[in-house]
């Protein structure tokens, strides 16, 4: 019998690796294959749709909540992210979850901790670029910490942020991590805009012009619905509606999806970024797009998993 087994169907909550890596040896006792959603809480719609993926495919299912400080470039950001724990474990137990991992900063931390993973120069664009070059040593760091404490035959994460994936999946492959890393498409609202925890900091004039995010998709698709194969008249078209919604953007990339590095031409499959601020609010989205297609229709990520050599 699994020794954190809530007798009454709940959400059995863990606080120290030694615990879930107990909880994950008694569930691989009985043979069953366990999925890791790793999160940062404030759950919503795209986090439940990578737990009904994990659901769909694993026998048990465990989240993480940890709120990682070392990823955040601004103090005041991390203190505004949105933290109700009470209201996440009840939106895993109505997605089916078995159990959550919910570390102090101190178990992930612990004083004299001196190791941070980094994964190369894609980590310096883009987010790299605007965030610091920290910023994604901290999500590597803590997403290597979480891999290593849990060890789940699969991690799922979101498209949505499409960088951090790449980050991850090379950093899986590189260090030869045993999990496969599954990735789940972003989960919209009706307006079009990508749900993230952020959102809910938005006023309700500042959610019209978050709008400004799948405004600047769209007028990328366009473009290349169009014929326009330039990169940099694909970016300015996306600005160009972006800024015209009230936006204050910060960058559009055009990139290789495989290797996230920028192109100059859309000859073949791209993958448009954005990011921009709504008021004290940063968003960021994505779309892959196949221009040799009549019409340039949104693609499926072709490379969905990635598994440890």
């Amino acid at each position: 019998m699994n020794p954190h087994h809530n007798p009454d169907g709940g959400v059995s909550v863990l606080r120290s690796v030694a615990a879930l890596r107990s909880y994950v040896a008694a569930a691989r006792a009985g043979g069953r294959l366990v999925g890791l959603v790793p999160t940062m809480g404030a759950l919503h719609a795209g986090h439940l749709a990578l737990l009904d993926a994990a659901r769909a495919e694993c026998d048990v299912v465990v989240a993480s909540i940890f709120v990682n400080p070392t990823q955040f470039d601004r103090a005041d950001d991390l203190e505004r992210y949105p933290r109700d724990e009470a209201r996440d474990i009840e939106r895993l137990a109505g997605a089916g979850c078995d159990a959550l991992f919910a570390p102090a900063r101190e178990e992930m931390y612990p004083p004299g901790f001196a190791t941070t993973v980094h994964v190369g120069e894609v980590t310096g664009r883009f987010e790299g670029a605007v965030r610091g070059a920290e910023h994604f040593n901290g999500v590597a760091t803590v997403v290597t910490k979480l891999l290593c404490a849990c060890l789940p035959d699969v991690a799922y994460f979101g498209r949505k942020d499409a960088q951090q994936l790449h980050v991850i999946r090379r950093l899986v492959s590189d260090l030869n991590i045993p999990v496969r890393v599954a990735s789940v498409a972003t989960v919209r609202d009706s307006d079009g805009l990508a749900l993230s925890s952020r959102n809910e900091l938005l006023t309700d004039a500042e959610r019209l012009r978050a709008r400004a995010m799948p405004d600047g998709l769209a007028a990328a698709a366009a473009a290349l619905r169009s014929g326009e194969r330039d990169a940099a008249a694909i970016a300015a078209a996306a600005r160009a509606a972006m800024t015209a919604r009230g936006a204050d953007v910060e960058y559009v990339a055009v990139v290789d999806p495989g290797t996230f590095t920028p192109v100059e031409h859309a000859d073949g499959d791209v993958l448009v970024a954005v990011a921009a601020r709504v008021g004290a609010v940063r968003l960021i989205d994505n779309e892959t797009f196949a221009p040799a297609a009549a019409d340039a229709t949104r693609t499926t990520d072709t490379s969905e998993v990635a598994t440890a050599a």
